[in-house]
């Protein structure tokens, strides 16, 4: 296969459409249903005017961004709708009040939802769920509402490999041919290291070093349980369930680091911090007539979300059932006039039934009817929900629509590969600094370590054999940065702050988030590179 030329001016073009969507996103604060459509269409013009990219492989690859969005918005829209659901009957505000009974320290409440909850969501449900899940909790409990969606973002990343039953994991597997045993140690390595820093930026969004002097225990205490659980089940070839079983034994750690005295008080200063008002995105119907509502059943439907998740995965006959309609698109092998070739094959396959948003409405409905029969709604909930439902998911629709559209035009001109192959050739020797970013660059165009690992594990594990170096260091290194890259991925900061009523605010979020991310993923490449100059086999 032939490639687009490689050389300073292709590069640059290449990048020109992130660069576009960063400068409008964080310096100019654009959300992005505008920023998505601007750089969408740099993408298409860039594709067509000097990579060649003709318009059968640009129509083919906005069919193929059309279905990898209808799979993102199935979740989105689903996820919103089970917010709603939940917020109407009161859901939201004792589920907050419970959780500052169990600790009334605003760090702790940040570690146990933002990075151990949502780890464990990521474990069973994957894209777009813990964010979509978890953040509007942190709101609904007092959080400025930046900071719980960037809380999450952050938090939740270093699970994302291991995640979704290891399905980025498994990407990697397929992408290189090389076994599961031979990849998870590395892999665990780094994204042990990656939990810790995804533990210490979350809390540092709230009162930076305030916050982590009061929750290094704490921090401390569950994430050395968190990495080694998911470092144990990986290398012992469990790894469908290293990021499930990490998450829920980091919750059951820290329900227990919760009991210290130092989070069972709150100093003035952060009670200052949070809130404790009620925000936007709660609902502020009045409570007259309710029933008083139990803090299991206000859980219960997270906890039925679980439950459902975890059974349609991991029961073969349930899930087989559930998986046997499916939207499936074959694409015919496309090829640029630089002979840049794109393989044939379906594109992003949707189960009906089976599909993570399909689970989210199950879940959704049954609770409807639970609060409605229990007497929690008032007068037109019915109606509400779908009018708030719309109101946040248009926007963000838009959003991701047009950043799907815009990788998939990158991808398909081959764009994507001469920014990879560009930073390779430049890093020389130092190609290890460079691998996570690498692999946080695939992340943060599709929003998908899963696609990440697809697109650009191949061309690590070619460069690390052409330097002579070692290829499972390299690869754990991708997948790393890969999973970083959901904090940055515009596309799944769009389902936050939809469901968080932040639409339009992404680029405030990715403010936050884009430090963090970059940081680790620095931190990750140097020790692939201390380990590769030890001599590393």
């Amino acid at each position: 296969m032939e490639t687009p030329p490689l050389n300073l001016l292709t590069w640059l073009l290449a990048f020109s459409p992130i660069a576009v969507v960063l400068v409008l996103m964080v310096g100019f604060r654009w959300g992005g249903s505008k920023a998505g459509p601007v750089g969408w269409v740099v993408a298409m013009v860039v594709a067509w005017l000097f990579f060649d990219a003709g318009p059968q492989v640009l129509a083919y690859s906005q069919l193929r961004g059309v279905l990898l969005t209808l799979y993102v918005l199935y979740i989105i829209w689903m996820a919103l709708v089970l917010y709603r659901v939940v917020d109407e009957a009161g859901a939201i505000t004792v589920i907050g009040k419970g959780i500052s009974r169990l600790t009334k320290e605003p760090t702790m409440q940040l570690l146990l939802l933002a990075w151990a909850f949502s780890a464990f969501l990521q474990g069973v449900a994957g894209f777009g769920v813990p964010i979509a899940v978890v953040a509007p909790l942190l709101i609904g409990m007092g959080f400025p509402p930046v900071v719980p969606v960037a809380a999450v973002a952050i938090g939740h990343s270093w699970s994302v490999t291991f995640g979704d039953i290891a399905s980025s994991f498994q990407a990697l597997m397929a992408a290189t041919e090389l076994p599961g045993q031979a990849l998870a140690p590395w892999a665990a390595i780094f994204l042990g290291v990656a939990c810790f820093g995804c533990g210490i930026a979350a809390v540092w969004t709230f009162r930076r070093g305030q916050s982590l002097r009061r929750a290094w225990p704490a921090l401390l205490a569950m994430g050395v349980v968190m990495v080694g659980v998911q470092a144990g089940l990986a290398v012992n070839g469990l790894w469908n369930l290293a990021g499930f079983g990490a998450g829920l034994a980091g919750l059951a750690v820290g329900a227990l680091v919760a009991r210290m005295p130092r989070y069972q008080q709150i100093g003035a200063s952060e009670a200052n911090q949070v809130t404790h008002e009620v925000s936007d995105s709660v609902s502020q119907e009045p409570a007259q007539d309710r029933p008083a509502m139990s803090l299991g059943l206000a859980l219960a439907p997270y906890l039925g979300l679980i439950v459902v998740v975890a059974a349609a995965e991991l029961w073969p006959w349930l899930h087989e059932t559930l998986n046997q309609v499916k939207i499936q698109v074959q694409f015919p092998e496309l090829q640029t006039g630089y002979g840049w070739i794109t393989s044939a094959g379906t594109g992003r396959t949707i189960s009906l039934f089976g599909h993570a948003g399909a689970l989210l409405l199950y879940v959704s409905l049954a609770f409807f009817f639970v609060y409605l029969w229990t007497g929690h709604y008032t007068q037109g909930v019915a109606g509400r929900i779908v009018q708030r439902t719309v109101r946040s998911a248009v926007p963000s629709s838009i959003g991701i629509l047009s950043m799907v559209g815009m990788a998939l035009a990158m991808d398909h001109s081959g764009m994507i590969y001469v920014l990879a192959a560009g930073l390779g050739l430049a890093a020389g020797p130092l190609y290890p600094l460079v691998a996570p970013y690498i692999g946080m660059l695939g992340a943060f165009m599709t929003g998908s370590n899963t696609n990440s690992n697809v697109v650009f594990a191949p061309l690590q594990q070619q460069a690390a054999e052409l330097l002579g170096i070692n290829v499972l260091i390299i690869l754990g290194a991708q997948t790393t940065g890969g999973a970083l890259g959901s904090m940055l991925a515009p596309a799944k900061l769009i389902v936050g702050c939809s469901t968080a009523g932040l639409a339009g605010q992404e680029g405030s979020v990715l403010k936050k988030t884009l430090g963090p991310g970059l940081i680790i993923a620095g931190v990750v490449g140097v020790l692939a590179l201390i380990r590769i100059w030890l001599g590393v086999k």
